[in-house]
């Protein structure tokens, strides 16, 4: 099965070239690499632009939009058999792509999400409250959507092609997150699955971007995704 990795970035100069690296060294034979810069103005773009290769896609937006804006954008031009989402900074581990994409490879799968907080893989130990807005962001969601997950929130999410194609994307920013669990939840012959992975969590030093602005909006997201259902 071909592997379409969609990676969305905004000002990543300091890691993306490491991260490129990562991923073409992750343990899956045929893969693509679909790269949206989302305006980025610390270099990225020119760094990329000179990135050129046949396994290596990059899709330049005119200016910033948002995280879910780009994923958009990357899920229409994917053409390999799975889509999994992957952070522009070193948070998570390309290695454990096949962990990820695992169930859907077996065919037991449709959507697998890759949680933070299962199993006995490393976890970096950072922010104590952003676990909590995490916490409580996945349960009000599990609430609504009557799924059982751990880690709404995180950016491991793998797709069949044909699954995540088929949903029309709104939120331009963090709000991805909430809107695609409720969408995948709705349709109920959809297998959701959840695997324990690696975490290596950046501080806002590092260059983390999420803050409690985009807590808010995914409550709004939750609420706005599974009551009002557009």
């Amino acid at each position: 099965m071909k592997l379409s990795i969609i990676i969305p970035c905004f000002n990543e100069r300091d890691t993306i070239s490491e991260l490129l690296e990562a991923v073409r060294r992750a343990p899956i034979e045929e893969k693509e690499i679909v790269l949206v810069d989302d305006g980025s103005t610390d270099g990225t773009r020119e760094l990329l632009k000179s990135m050129a290769s046949e396994d290596l896609r990059v899709i330049f937006h005119d200016h910033n939009q948002g995280k879910g804006a780009a994923l958009r954008t990357g899920f229409a031009e994917a053409t390999g058999d799975i889509c999994i989402v992957q952070d522009a900074d070193l948070e998570y581990d390309p290695q454990e792509y096949p962990l990820v994409i695992g169930p859907i490879v077996e065919g037991k799968a449709d959507v697998v999400f890759g949680s933070r907080f299962q199993g006995g893989r490393p976890h970096r130990v950072v922010y104590f409250w952003h676990r909590m807005g995490n916490a409580l962001l996945t349960t009000l969601s599990n609430m609504f959507t009557d799924l059982n997950l751990s880690d709404m929130e995180t950016c491991y999410k793998a797709f069949r092609r044909e699954v995540i194609q088929s949903i029309r994307i709104r939120e331009n920013r963090f709000g991805f997150e909430p809107e695609i669990t409720a969408k995948v939840a709705r349709n109920k012959s959809w297998r959701i699955f959840e695997v324990g992975i690696s975490y290596y969590g950046r501080t806002y030093d590092q260059g983390k971007k999420i803050g409690w602005k985009d807590g808010l909006r995914a409550i709004y997201c939750i609420l706005k995704y599974n009551i009002v259902r557009p």
